[in-house]
């Protein structure tokens, strides 16, 4: 990969194959408000999934999942909150998962998918 911003695209595309191959519905991608961005919006059954997807070549400088700190966490649950309203998509539930992307070789990646990585606070 040339940069973040290629290897980031890849590793999007990638999750969004992974995900319709395993039933889920793609609703929207790269979603974003004042708030912030949500990479994937998929719904699986009766749930709507808030998708952070983080592309990486290893884990030197840490895994994917602990660049989604606390402070983006609140980003994307701000976002989703307004995706919701927009949507009209109250009677829902709703999950936050994380889907790391390893990249293996320039075009060989394996996936982790984190579900529940991160929860709505009252």
């Amino acid at each position: 990969m040339a940069n973040n911003r290629a290897m980031g695209s890849f590793g999007e595309r990638q999750a969004i194959k992974y995900l319709k191959n395993n039933g889920y519905i793609l609703l929207a991608k790269n979603f974003n408000t004042y708030f912030g961005e949500i990479d994937i919006i998929a719904k699986q059954n009766d749930v709507i999934v808030f998708i952070e997807v983080k592309a990486r070549k290893n884990a030197n400088y840490g895994y994917p999942y602990e660049a989604v700190n606390n402070k983006k966490q609140q980003k994307i649950i701000k976002t989703a909150y307004a995706y919701i309203k927009k949507m009209n998509l109250k009677n829902y539930q709703y999950r936050f998962d994380i889907i790391e992307v390893y990249l293996c070789g320039s075009s060989q990646y394996k996936i982790n998918h984190i579900l529940d990585a991160f929860w709505l606070t009252d």
